[in-house]
């Protein structure tokens, strides 16, 4: 691909696996934040962020509300919310730093094992310790030891290396002044389970941006004046941001996958662990 183009290449491979069991299968997701204006994105990116869904997916499907979100992530709050599946943010930090090799493994590879980890760990926290009771939403009925969990990852990778949130104001004008060299990818996964089954399905998808090169490092000073977090994004991308979408060539694809979190592939996921669910039952 040539430069001054953006191309939104979306991988969805889908899996199922039983948490503690030999069966096993996989499946994956993807990545960022907001699109430039209408005007500059491709003929590929049709949907923008739309009002929130009149339906409930996780009502229409059977499963327990409200969904159990392992993330932090603002983005991910929003797409959840558009799509009107009710969520209750829990989070249990992982040391990820110790997980996977930046340097050998595929983009792919390592947010999935990193999504997974989160939610081994979290899991473990809500099933095992207990360390969780306290911050359950109470529910009443028959189900209300049953969720739905869901975690994620995110990479940025840039001629062949993995990108992930700056660890200085120096680290991020180097990440952001190499865009306008060559493009980047965002990569990113989303990893769905259902307890107490341990039924779980993941997804990976990948976005590649191409920025003009009016992109340099003084757009960190600019973003960091009006108080930008461009230290928590990985890569150093906002591409939601005014400032940053001026710079944007192209993009092609949806908002929402660019934003981190697809909803059609969310849709996907939770209809695979509708039906392994209503297969284990028969």
């Amino acid at each position: 691909m040539g430069m001054g183009r953006f191309a939104l290449l979306i991988v969805e491979t889908i899996s199922v696996s039983f948490i503690g069991s030999a069966k096993s299968s996989r499946l994956a997701h993807v990545p960022s934040f907001l699109t430039p204006p209408p005007s500059r994105i491709g003929a590929a990116a049709t949907k923008l962020m739309s009002a929130p869904s009149s339906s409930n997916p996780l009502g229409d499907r059977g499963f327990p509300e409200p969904l159990l979100l392992g993330s932090g992530s603002f983005t991910r709050k929003l797409i959840l919310g558009e799509m009107g599946i009710p969520y209750h943010k829990i989070v249990r930090p992982i040391d990820e730093k110790s997980i996977g090799d930046r340097s050998s493994d595929e983009p792919a590879d390592l947010v999935l094992t990193l999504a997974k980890a989160k939610m081994d760990h979290l899991v473990a926290e809500i099933q095992g310790s207990g360390n969780c009771d306290g911050d359950l939403p109470e529910r009443e009925g028959d189900a209300t030891n049953e969720w739905i969990v869901l975690t994620g990852d995110q990479v940025v990778t840039h001629c062949g290396r993995i990108l992930e949130k700056p660890e200085s104001v120096e680290e991020a004008k180097r990440f952001v002044a190499g865009y306008a060299e060559q493009p980047c990818s965002t990569v990113g996964s989303c990893v769905l389970t259902h307890l107490p089954s341990g039924i779980q399905v993941s997804g990976v998808d990948t976005a590649t941006i191409h920025f003009k090169q009016t992109i340099d490092g003084s757009l960190v000073d600019k973003l960091l004046r009006e108080e930008a977090p461009i230290l928590s994004c990985a890569g150093g991308l906002m591409i939601e941001h005014p400032l940053v979408r001026e710079h944007i060539e192209n993009i092609q694809g949806t908002e929402d996958s660019v934003m981190g979190l697809s909803k059609d592939l969310v849709l996907r996921l939770l209809d695979e662990l509708r039906r392994s669910l209503d297969d284990r039952d028969l």
